[in-house]
């Protein structure tokens, strides 16, 4: 209908979670706007609960705004197990007392009206009753339902929409309050998917034909769509044994003449990290995709975190210069495989794509994209190396090399994961050692030379700049327009490459007075006893930007496991711009 939507979803890490527990409550998130909407929002409006339990998850994580309404299912009331019933009159009374309203409704009794298994049809129920409360066309939804359920059985579609038309009926019956959230049409065609999905689509854009991984939550549904559609255009997904096995994998399908990617989480992405100082090693082009997730260890397997930067940058033994790059929005991730993509291929390097879990499940309309076929890698040059060319040729100034792969007349060479001559020959020589990894450390500097200084949002210059990464994005950028609007000199600046930083962003900090990160990943409290400047322990990017810039870059993070909320930025900022650096969440 042209409104702007951000999704997020609630997901338990066990698969099958103990029934009506607080912890395993699983769910959507929905935040719809008259324009463009970045993130998930702060406190819910309206809450739509099956039981108690998942309401009770919800307050814990502070997510209902106070007073919102609650439509819960009423059926617990009754139930014969008096437990259960006593914990949901007591829950039911709390909230009551605690400011929310709350109206109890029969969902399942009324389900069973139209459908044999009435608590599988509760979501199309309430998704009727959403169509009522935010005056949704309903032909729009019946036509969603006949496309989602298209490839079953015509009665499974009719009674889905029977199901619709019950929910959106009772809603008008029985409710007295509706929500009209204007909208203009796209003129455009737009896509809905979600990170994963985005991220597919660019490999599928990028020309890239192979996918090597092994499955890992939250990055196992990119192969789960690109198993259905990427034999379509020629391409393979390769689930290997491990996740050793499926860089390894990636690398050697890289070797023969093309780029490959292999898609991972945190603990894939550590596993993988030795055969990944391979492809650094032998200049092997490679995208690495990793879709970062609470840890360490096995960590929140559902939750988000960005935890993985200082990894993705430092990560390996030895020194294996990558470059790493972090998309912002569900477009960006597929925008920014295609760029991974022919970066690894002109310089021959590992290209780390910081995702988290954030992007991977949320949902947002963006343009279609306009194919274009300047996105696909090259053909394979088969053509004969020039008489001398050596496969480590490296260019005094830039450090590449011409690219050899199997099959070219006069590129036959050694490939090996030691320290090599320009030959491809084992050396241990000192100078020939440090001729390596000056030459693959240089073409970092080359890439850095090409990359625009990111912009700002906000002035070019004031009191505070904020600077942020990956799924933050939208968050930041409200907050920080929020405080514009009050008058706050702030303004707020993305990064998407981490590795190369590009060049320009020194000059953008020293135009403010105060600059600070926005991050999820742990940063230490200044307000504790024990921390002080001489062992703070600083968010990941801040503690980048120190290095790099020597500027006194402060930081604000939190680790809460799901997505960072524009209004916790907000007090952040406040607090800073008040000089009350040790003020957190509330």
């Amino acid at each position: 209908m042209g409104n702007g939507v951000w999704t997020v979803e609630i997901i338990p890490a066990e698969i099958r979670p103990p029934a009506r527990s607080v912890a395993g409550a699983s769910g959507n998130r929905i935040r719809i706007g008259a324009r463009r909407v970045d993130n998930g929002g702060d406190e819910a409006d309206l809450v739509v609960g099956f039981n108690e339990q998942v309401l009770l998850g919800r307050l814990r994580s502070n997510e209902l705004k106070p007073g919102c309404t609650i439509l819960l299912e009423g059926l617990w009331r009754r139930h014969p197990d008096p437990k259960i019933a006593e914990a949901y009159r007591e829950t039911v009374v709390r909230l009551a007392a605690a400011g929310y309203r709350v109206i109890e409704i029969p969902m399942e009794r009324e389900c069973r009206a139209v459908a044999a298994e009435a608590r599988r049809g509760k979501n199309m129920f309430v998704l009727g009753m959403l169509c009522n409360l935010y005056s949704l066309e309903l032909a729009l939804a019946r036509d969603q339902i006949a496309f989602i359920f298209g490839k079953k059985d015509a009665a499974v579609v009719a009674q889905n929409v029977r199901l619709l038309e019950a929910g959106h009926a009772w809603a008008e019956a029985h409710l007295d309050f509706k929500y009209r959230i204007p909208a203009v049409r796209a003129t455009a065609p737009q896509v809905v998917v979600n990170g994963n999905t985005a991220l597919a689509l660019g490999i599928l854009a990028s020309g890239m034909e192979i996918c090597a991984m092994y499955p890992i939550t939250p990055a196992t549904s990119a192969s789960h769509y690109l198993s259905d559609v990427f034999a379509k255009v020629g391409g393979v997904v390769h689930q290997a044994e491990d996740e050793i096995a499926a860089c390894a994998f990636a690398i050697g399908a890289s070797y023969a003449g093309k780029c490959a990617v292999t898609i991972t989480s945190g603990p894939g992405y550590s596993l993988k990290q030795e055969a990944i100082g391979l492809a650094v090693m032998g200049e092997i082009p490679l995208v690495v995709v990793n879709v970062q997730r609470g840890g360490p260890s096995t960590g929140q397997p559902t939750k988000v975190e960005q935890g993985d930067l200082l990894t993705a940058v430092f990560g390996s033994h030895g020194d294996a210069p990558k470059v790493v790059m972090a998309p912002c929005t569900i477009e960006d991730c597929f925008y920014s495989v295609i760029t991974a993509r022919k970066i690894a291929e002109t310089f021959n390097m590992v290209v780390v794509v910081l995702s988290d879990a954030s992007l991977a499940t949320s949902q947002q309309p963006f343009p279609r994209p306009q194919f274009s076929e300047a996105w696909l890698a090259p053909p394979v040059d088969q053509s004969a190396v020039p008489e001398g060319m050596k496969p480590y040729d490296w260019d005094l100034a830039s450090g590449l090399a011409r690219r050899f792969v199997p099959g070219q007349p006069r590129g036959m060479h050694t490939l090996t994961g030691l320290a090599h001559d320009r030959e491809g020959r084992v050396a241990y020589d000192p100078d020939l050692n440090e001729e390596g990894i000056h030459y693959r450390s240089l073409k970092l500097a080359a890439l850095q030379r090409t990359l625009k200084p990111p912009p700002v949002f906000g002035d070019p210059e004031g009191d505070l700049l904020v600077v942020g990464w990956g799924s933050t994005k939208g968050a930041i950028e409200e907050a920080v327009g929020a405080l514009r609007a009050e008058g706050h000199r702030v303004s707020s600046m993305h990064l998407r490459f981490l590795q190369p930083l590009p060049g320009g962003i020194k000059e953008i900090m020293q135009r403010f007075g105060r600059v600070m990160t926005v991050e999820g990943n742990w940063s230490d409290r200044a307000e504790d006893a024990l921390v002080d400047e001489s062992n703070r322990r600083y968010a990941a990017l801040a503690l980048l930007l120190r290095a790099r810039y020597l500027v006194d870059v402060d930081c604000w993070s939190e680790v809460r496991g799901q997505p960072i909320k524009p209004g916790a930025v907000r007090r952040a900022l406040a607090a800073r711009l008040a000089g009350r650096a040790g003020e957190r969440r509330k």
